[in-house]
């Protein structure tokens, strides 16, 4: 019933993205200390690498396989037209 993009809103309004972060919002605050809408590529991409294990990355903010994945997500986010 519902669209890709309202399930994929839905899904980043409530994950946990740490002990007690809930939703994207929440994650740009606590990690970056700033709105979701103001989140670089590179920061919005780390976010999104979080998400399989948000409890270990939490811990692991500065991990190399984090950066390294942000890195490659960020690099192919700008060869991507958002609709």
């Amino acid at each position: 019933l519902l669209d890709k993009q309202r399930i994929l809103e839905i899904y980043l309004n409530h994950v946990e993205w740490g002990e007690g972060i809930f939703g994207a919002e929440a994650a740009a605050q606590h990690y970056y200390r700033k709105p979701a809408a103001r989140l670089t590529a590179i920061e919005a991409a780390r976010l999104a690498v979080m998400l399989p294990r948000p409890k270990y990355f939490e811990t692991h903010f500065n991990s190399g396989y984090l950066a390294s994945r942000a890195n490659t997500i960020a690099a192919r986010m700008r060869g991507v037209e958002v609709p």
